[in-house]
């Protein structure tokens, strides 16, 4: 195995979700300074479902006009679009202009819209991609996907966005009053947000430039050399565009004694196809399984359950938040890194860590209904439960999403453009089902990251 090819894959899937995951941990910066307030999240939840028409499109000129794409071209397109995007947000985040007699942030919108529609499109492309490299190169690409959101959160940490101080208000009061009046209050704290490190405008520089470190990792993936000696020794997928090539390929076997990957497909004597997908290892309800668990896992870790972490997690306090925050992205590219080592593709197991992590997920919900005044409210054992309640469904569902890839690795490229399009679709369905209990209706109450006893004792 090549260590540059597997950097380079690395570098060239943490550009996937890099702009839409560094969009959303600046919230507390960019809300107070914009119209929109904190009406910014759902405008935001909006935008990425219209910028599914990206993958839309794809996967549709996959199924109708097979080879007609240049996969290629629309990878450098969207790419450089990202670039572009991350850059000029930089500059006109903040200026606004009148729509309907009212100021709107209507740059920033335009732009998040576009890098919407990059990290949208690059599920049906990315990983698409990746079929021209060896089996093990998979694995580490969704490292570099998990790191997508670790590396702006980690950026966000060291600016010092969402950080908190609780400052006594009754102490306050009792100062500015010369302690005339309400000396024996009891203490009542208020959250002050602290001012960042750095502007926005930089951590959007930051963006636009891991946006460039994604397009070098490509430019170096389809070019150089020492790549050039990882492929697939598959000339009938090389040479065509999405859609070419995939059903029957004596390539995906890889038995070559002296090249064995740390992910093989199945061994063992050939059967005829199971089913007329891909290269038939799996049989038409394995297949339908294997989807059904793809979008529902996708659509609790990438809308239903985020949506609530604020709910969850406040009413610990604001420690619990940042921990849980902190160590579920963690979580993430450890599953990863896990899949690459223990690269298990029993459906069996699959189906057990999703029925494990979905009732991680159901407790998690269940806190952020019962907030401001969730179980152990009070106690240091809800802190724990919940932070590892986090890691753990982030942990349980990504080791799931990459193992289904890797099945679906094995049923050969189309499958991997239908696997990004239902992980597309169950993002959708996710958010689409949760804007309005959030946005609308109000159904959570949020909790005060400081004043922790439940108000209803």
């Amino acid at each position: 195995m090549s260590l540059f090819t597997h950097v380079l894959a690395c570098l060239f899937g943490m550009g996937s979700w890099v702009s839409i995951n560094g969009m959303w941990v600046e919230l507390p910066l960019i809300v107070p300074a914009i119209p929109e307030g904190w009406y910014l999240p759902s405008y935001l939840t909006v935008l990425i479902q219209m910028a599914n028409i990206g993958p839309l499109f794809v996967t549709l000129m996959h199924r109708f006009r097979p080879g007609a794409l240049n996969e290629k071209a629309v990878i450098y397109t969207i790419v450089a679009v990202g670039v572009l995007a991350s850059f000029l947000l930089a500059f006109f985040w903040n200026d606004t202009l009148e729509v309907g007699g009212s100021l709107h942030s209507v740059p920033l919108l335009i732009l998040t819209f576009f890098l919407s529609t990059v990290d949208c499109t690059s599920s049906v492309t990315f990983l698409p991609f990746m079929m021209r490299l060896k089996p093990q190169y998979l694995t580490t690409y969704f490292i570099g996907e998990g790191l997508s959101g670790l590396v702006p959160a980690l950026a966000a940490l060291i600016q010092g966005v969402g950080v908190v101080h609780c400052r006594n208000l009754t102490r306050t009061l009792n100062e500015t009053l010369g302690n005339s009046t309400g000396g024996d209050a009891p203490d009542r704290l208020q959250a002050v947000y602290q001012p960042a490190n750095f502007s926005a405008q930089v951590f959007f520089i930051f963006l636009s430039v891991m946006m460039v470190v994604c397009l070098v990792a490509f430019l170096l993936l389809d070019y150089h050399p020492a790549v050039e000696r990882e492929r697939q020794k598959n000339s009938r997928y090389l040479n065509g565009g999405i859609g070419g090539g995939e059903k029957g390929d004596p390539a995906f076997s890889l038995h070559q004694p002296e090249q064995k990957p740390m992910i093989s497909p199945l061994d063992g004597p050939q059967e005829a196809p199971r089913s007329s997908f891909g290269t038939g290892t799996y049989s038409v309800p394995e297949l339908l399984f294997v989807f059904m668990v793809l979008a529902w896992v996708n659509a609790l870790t990438n809308a239903v359950l985020p949506s609530v972490q604020s709910y969850s997690c406040l009413p610990y306090g604001n420690r619990a938040y940042h921990l849980a925050a902190t160590m579920a992205a963690v979580a993430n590219p450890t599953a990863c890194f896990i899949a690459m080592f223990v690269p298990i593709r029993s459906l069996v197991l699959m189906g057990f860590l999703t029925v494990t992590g979905t009732g991680m997920g159901a407790y998690i919900m269940a806190m952020a209904v019962l907030s401001p005044c969730p179980l152990l409210v009070q106690e240091s054992a809800g802190t724990v439960l919940m932070v590892g309640a986090w890691v753990l469904f982030v942990l349980m569902l990504s080791y799931v999403k990459v193992i289904i890839g890797v099945i679906l690795r094995d049923e050969g490229h189309s499958a991997l453009v239908w696997c990004g399009a239902v992980v597309q679709l169950g993002s959708m369905i996710g958010a689409l089902s949760m804007f309005p209990l959030v946005s609308v209706y109000n159904f959570f109450i949020s909790g005060d990251p400081c004043n922790t006893k439940c108000p209803l004792q």
